[in-house]
């Protein structure tokens, strides 16, 4: 039944994961169908190459993230000391 309404009124998505600031991960509320963006910023199918590539996007900008926010902390100490 979740798959007629699917077909009849087209999928629901909402996104499930933020991978990075750009790219996202959507699933569909009713069939559970997963998509992704791809590097075209285009919707494809959520295939184990695609999942694994967000984990390491995701991972990569967590690291930066977090090299930026101790870069700034450091940065406006120094400016603090300095004044």
């Amino acid at each position: 039944m979740k798959n007629i309404q699917c077909k009849v009124f087209g999928h629901d998505y909402k996104v499930s994961r933020h991978v990075t600031y750009h790219v996202k991960e959507y699933t569909c509320s009713n069939c559970k169908k997963e998509l992704t963006t791809n590097s075209k910023g285009n919707l494809t199918e959520l295939t184990p190459k695609f999942k694994e590539i967000n984990d390491v996007l995701e991972r990569i900008h967590a690291k930066r993230r977090m090299r930026l926010k101790n870069f700034n902390k450091k940065q406006s100490e120094n400016l603090l000391a300095t004044a």
